[in-house]
Formats: C-alpha cells, sequence, structure tokens
C-alpha cells in the first residue's frame, strides 16, 4: 500500500465521520411499505412473471465464526452458563458426534474444548457456511446447504440454473469446496436444477491501516503497519463484478429449516416483484424524457415546424417536459421518500430529476423492532438538501443530538439484510456500483491486535453508505424469514430445529 494511501486513512481516522443529517425514521406512516395480502400476491407474481437479464443470489460469508463462540470460548477456560447450556442440550444439536463427544453425562468445559479446538471438531476456526446447523431424518445440513435449497425455490433463472456467489475468505477455500461437494450433485438430482457457485474473495487492496488510540501508524512486532479487511463495505467491489441483473443478498447465517422456508420463498419473490415493478416504472420514465431529447434532435428536418418553436430552442421547457417532471417528483416523494432541492432552471431540473432516476435499485426487507439487533431505515438529508431512504448504524448517529436521539428511539423496524438489487440501466448497461458509495459514511471502530488497543478504519457499509445512492424501498417482511444465528446457542431456537 502506498504512503499517500496510508496516510489519508490516518487522517480520516484522526478526522472521524460526519454525523448523519436525520429527518425521521422510517416507519409505515412514511418510509416501509406494508403490503395487503392482496398487493403481495402481486408482487409475487411479477416477480415470477417478469424477464430480467440473469438472477443470482450473493451471500456474505467471509471471516470465522469465532464471534459465534466468545461465550463458549470464555466458558472452555471458566466454566459458565452458556457452556452449561451447550452440554445439557448438546444432543439437539445438528453438529453433535458422539465419536467426537462420547456420552452423557457432558463436562461443559470438555465439551466446549471439543467443541472448538482441533482435537474435535475445530469449529472455533472455522467459517459458518460449513458449520453443521440442521439436523434431518436423512441428513445434516450446514448453512452454505440451506442457501443452496433457498436458491432453488426463489433464484432459479429461465434455463434451470441457479446462480449463487459466495464471498469468503482464500484460507477458508478448501473447506466451502468440501461443502460443496457434498450437495451440490444430490440437490441438484433432488431439486432439478443445475448449480453455478462462485467463491470471491474480499480484495486485499481495500483493506485499510490500523491506528493506535492516538492516531500514529499501529505496528506489528517486526515494525511494519498492521492492515486489516475493511468491513462488509468492501464487498462493493464483488457485487460490482456480477453480471445478472437481479441480485438476492442474504448473509450466511440468516437461515432456517426447511418445513420453514415457505415464508420466506414467498417475501423474498414479494421483494423481487416490488423490485422489478419499481424497475419497471423507472425505466418508463428515463425512455419518456429520452423521446423527449430525441425529438429535439430531429425535429428541424420538419419543414412544417416553425423556426420559433420551443423544442428548437429547448425540450425541457415544453409543457410536456414539465408535466412529466412534476409527475416524477411526486412520484420520488411519495414512493421513496426523495425531495428534491431547488432547481435552476428546467433543464437543471429535469436534469437533476433524470440522474436521481438513473441510478442502482434495491428493495429491502425490514422487520418490526421487537428486540433484534440490526441497524435501522431512516430518511436522511444530504449535503445537496435532497432527502433519501438510508439504513443507519448506531454508531452513525449523533448521541448529542436530541433530535436525533429521539428519531433512533421512535423507530419501528431494523435492517435484517434482506434486499434485492437491480444493477443494470435502463439500456442493459451495468451500472458501476463504486461511483455510487457516499465515502463520508464509513465507520471507526475499537478493536485489539495482540491485546493491544487499536483503531479500525471500516468502508461504508454494502447496505450502508456503499449503497448510499441507489434508489432504495423498504418493504416490511415478517420476523419468520428473519433467523440469524448470531451465538451457537440459536441454534436451539425452533427455527432451527
Amino acid at each position: 500500500m502506498d504512503n499517500t494511501k496510508i496516510n489519508a486513512e490516518l487522517e480520516r481516522i484522526k478526522k472521524g465521520f460526519p454525523w448523519l443529517d436525520i429527518v425521521a425514521p422510517a416507519t409505515p406512516e412514511r418510509g416501509i411499505e406494508v403490503l395487503t395480502p392482496e398487493e403481495a400476491d402481486r408482487a409475487e407474481a411479477y416477480a415470477d412473471s417478469s424477464e430480467t437479464s440473469g438472477r443470482s443470489k450473493f451471500v456474505p460469508a467471509s471471516g470465522a465464526a469465532s464471534r459465534m463462540f466468545k461465550d463458549i470460548f470464555a466458558g472452555a477456560e471458566s466454566e459458565n452458563d452458556a457452556v452449561r447450556k451447550l452440554a445439557a442440550e448438546l444432543e439437539n444439536f445438528a453438529f453433535y458426534d458422539p465419536a467426537v463427544f462420547g456420552t452423557a453425562p457432558y463436562d461443559p468445559q470438555a465439551t466446549a474444548r471439543k467443541l472448538l479446538g482441533d482435537e474435535g471438531l475445530g469449529y472455533g476456526k472455522k467459517p459458518k457456511g460449513v458449520l453443521k446447523f440442521h439436523r434431518y431424518a436423512n441428513e445434516v445440513r450446514t448453512a452454505l446447504a440451506e442457501h443452496f435449497v433457498e436458491g432453488q425455490a426463489y433464484m432459479r433463472n429461465a434455463d434451470g440454473t441457479v446462480k449463487i456467489i459466495v464471498t469468503i475468505s482464500p484460507e477458508h477455500r478448501e473447506l466451502f469446496e468440501a461443502a460443496l461437494a457434498e450437495i451440490k450433485q444430490k440437490y441438484e438430482e433432488r431439486y432439478g436444477v443445475k448449480y453455478i457457485v462462485e467463491f470471491t474473495y474480499q480484495d486485499k487492496a481495500t483493506d485499510t491501516v490500523a491506528a493506535t488510540p492516538d492516531g500514529k501508524p499501529f505496528l506489528k512486532g517486526d515494525g511494519t503497519p498492521l492492515f486489516r479487511p475493511a468491513g462488509h463495505g468492501a464487498l462493493i467491489y464483488n457485487l460490482n463484478k456480477v453480471e445478472e441483473e437481479l441480485v438476492s443478498i442474504k448473509n450466511i447465517d440468516n437461515v432456517c429449516v426447511e418445513r420453514m422456508q415457505p415464508t420466506t420463498y414467498r417475501w423474498k419473490k414479494v421483494l423481487m416483484g416490488r423490485a422489478l415493478e419499481l424497475r419497471d416504472k423507472i425505466f418508463d420514465y428515463l425512455y419518456t424524457f429520452d423521446q423527449l431529447t430525441e425529438l429535439r434532435k430531429h425535429i428541424s428536418d420538419f419543414s412544417f415546424i416553425p423556426a420559433n418553436n420551443v423544442y428548437l430552442d429547448d425540450p425541457f421547457a415544453t409543457p410536456e417536459c414539465q408535466e412529466l417532471c412534476n409527475e416524477v417528483e411526486e412520484f420520488l416523494r411519495n414512493e421513496l421518500c426523495i425531495e428534491m432541492p431547488p432547481a435552476k432552471d428546467c433543464r437543471d431540473r429535469a436534469e437533476a430529476l433524470i440522474a436521481k432516476l438513473n441510478r442502482p435499485i434495491r428493495v429491502c426487507g425490514m422487520v418490526k423492532n421487537e428486540g433484534e439487533p440490526g441497524g435501522g431505515p431512516f430518511i436522511v438529508r444530504a449535503a445537496d438538501g435532497s432527502t433519501s431512504l438510508q439504513i443507519l448504524e448506531g454508531a452513525q448517529i449523533n448521541p448529542d443530538d436530541p433530535a436525533a436521539v429521539a428519531a433512533l428511539k421512535s423507530a419501528t423496524h431494523f435492517n435484517p439484510v434482506d434486499l434485492v438489487c437491480c444493477i443494470k440501466d435502463y439500456k442493459g448497461e451495468k451500472f458501476d456500483l463504486p461511483e455510487y458509495v457516499d465515502q463520508e459514511t464509513g465507520f471507526i471502530s475499537s478493536k485489539s491486535y495482540e491485546g493491544r488497543p487499536l483503531l479500525a478504519l471500516e468502508l461504508p457499509g454494502l447496505w450502508n453508505g456503499s449503497m448510499s445512492d441507489w434508489n432504495t424501498l423498504f418493504v416490511e417482511v415478517p420476523a419468520e424469514t428473519f433467523n440469524p444465528v448470531k451465538t451457537v446457542l440459536d441454534l436451539l431456537r425452533p427455527a432451527h430445529r
């Protein structure tokens, strides 16, 4: 990494990031669609009937599952409630193997060591995607396997393929390849599909330099600077390489047993349908703007058009164009919570609306906030005065701003990371996604390295600032679609049994 980039990152760590200007939380009153059963049915049908230039499922799965076993690691050293619960319920976990753990009664600390260490399952160093999550009568499934089962249900392409892109760490590739080999052919035969699987790595070039608490370069024992992965925001570059038009995004650990998956299938299709409806509406507006400007290019060819016709001077000043601008502004305001700043003239107004329309699209499922963790949906004002829908984390909200704190407390929903994206424009060309990142929305987090504290610079999150300049729609989805495994004991919940 060159010194210019290092110095810029160190300066950013010292300077920090500006607080976001929160207008209000997105709620069912304004900002979150709550669909009736009939509306959901129509969206689902639209997903099934609409054409796309390919569909793919994008699954962030980088990193080890160490945080999933944080309490178990602690309990292996000094017995705690977590390891006692693990031992008491051991035979109810999909990963239970008497050849590894023996038979009851199970010593809590010994059980923890066998689960985590190389002498047992070695789960303490493995990624979540390859861990055994669910036990069925005839098989045991990993988290990766459940994504394959999901994918065939709602992401089939017209040719019978299911494209699944999984972001992993290079050191875990062998584990993922082995997990894939166990299921690919079997599931292709079972579900009548052809899986196209791509494992992709977070680019090392996106790593950022670590700093000491006083803002100086954090040096490793050999005297060289420490660089760290820059968070899931770096995956915008992986997403940018996806060739398909319609992309579903969901984290590796958000799965459930198959008997509960039909609810997930339905609402994924609902999100897809709303994304495609939004795409088609926006494309229609952009085509209409194009027709107006194309008319200007050719109107002088018609001898019956007076020389002083307004089309010859400025097509954006015509009544037809101004009427279209009025309609687009109302659409943006009512559907996407976008308020446009004042325009200088007719041309400026039309060009600003065209630019606002011609962006990537995302439709994000939002779950009622009943105590589960997750960032939240908000209406935010940008530097140019426009407003938009954004997903924010608590760290982006100024704790000293009473209005921002009040907005946070009055939020009704949270982000389960359940997105459907359209990443091609109305001419069929791919958007260059990094162009739509708000670089002012990164994070500074406190971490440690070999017991020493440090400050880490994280890029704008994939579904946060990395998609800041996308057209965004929030749709309420049932809580049953959100079943994350944040700790190993979550696998005892009904969604995983």
